[in-house]
């Protein structure tokens, strides 16, 4: 995966366990042209960490975030409570009620600290990085391309 600080779509996630999640990531980046990169850090364990990453990636130029989650699921909160650039929560299928307590903390968030939310696992995942390729081609006509290309081949049957 790609380690460039100046990274349009930053990935985090909360802990390493949850990286199988987002092995969808990289292909379709890579199919819309968006450069990335993945990031570990807590919300809980490491908040002086993920304000960090937040802060150097945003002087750095990243213009949305994904942060996956699972069980209390803070993350997509608190980065969206760190930043004014779109933020895209993934909830993580864990613990007793396999992510259903992850998407409802993502999707009740309090007014004025929106997280756009997605499907629970990897094909959440993957739509938060479709999601952001949107976000990114209203600006972006390479991208819009590409993206208009993606749902032709979605249309005809592949992936």
């Amino acid at each position: 995966m790609t380690a460039s600080m100046s990274a349009r779509l930053v990935v985090l996630v909360g802990s390493s366990s949850d990286l199988p999640v987002v092995e969808g990531v990289a292909p379709l980046c890579e199919r819309f042209g968006i450069s990335y990169r993945v990031e570990v850090a807590s919300a809980h364990r490491q908040p002086a960490r993920l304000q960090q990453i937040v802060r150097e990636s945003e002087q750095a130029g990243a213009e949305v975030f994904v942060a996956v989650a699972g069980m209390a699921a803070h993350l997509p909160g608190v980065v969206a409570s760190l930043t004014g650039k779109p933020v895209i929560g993934v909830p993580v299928a864990s613990g007793p009620l396999a992510g259903v307590d992850a998407l409802l903390s993502m999707v009740q968030m309090p007014p004025g600290v929106p997280v756009a939310t997605v499907a629970v696992g990897s094909a959440g995942a993957r739509n938060a990085v479709v999601l952001a390729a949107r976000i990114l081609a209203l600006k972006d006509p390479a991208i819009a391309a590409a993206l208009a290309a993606y749902r032709e081949t979605l249309a005809g049957g592949g992936a």
